[in-house]
């Protein structure tokens, strides 16, 4: 398995108490659980969107990002899920890890401090270099798009 080094940092060491860093769960697992860094109980009403603190932020090598995931559990059980999943964490960014979720269940979800709200999965970037062309190459598929294979 790959590793890569991710620097990570508290932003504020005043308001680390009862917060761990990301950790991964299982030995195979691909994504490090980050858990909310509310200071008090918040509640995450059905419909609404909210941007959630973690009190951390990393430096990941060139090459690579972050990805912010949906934990399947919040998602499958409560309707709580990252809004724009997947959210990329880009390695030139320095700022605070801040989660979007939103709520698409039927009731309010309460987030408390140091609750695992979202995933990181780490991962290689590649750049696309862009060719203008006038025409592009012919495939079975062609412009097939949503539904083209059936069910």
């Amino acid at each position: 398995m790959d590793r890569v080094k991710v620097k990570i940092k508290w932003l504020d060491n005043d308001n680390k108490d009862g917060l761990a860093l990301p950790a991964y769960h299982s030995a195979l697992a691909a994504g490090m659980d980050i858990q909310a860094a509310v200071a008090d109980a918040f509640t995450l009403e059905p419909g609404t969107i909210a941007m959630l603190p973690t009190n951390l932020a990393v430096a990941i090598a060139p090459g690579y990002e972050i990805q912010v995931r949906p934990r399947s559990g919040l998602a499958i059980k409560h309707g709580v899920t990252v809004v724009n999943s997947p959210g990329t964490i880009d390695a030139d960014y320095r700022g605070e890890i801040k989660v979007g979720l939103i709520n698409l269940g039927s009731q309010a979800f309460t987030i408390q401090r140091g609750d695992r709200i979202a995933q990181l999965v780490v991962g290689p970037v590649c750049q696309a270099i862009l060719e203008l062309v006038d025409d592009l190459a012919e495939t079975e598929r062609g412009a097939g798009g949503f539904g083209h294979t059936g069910l």
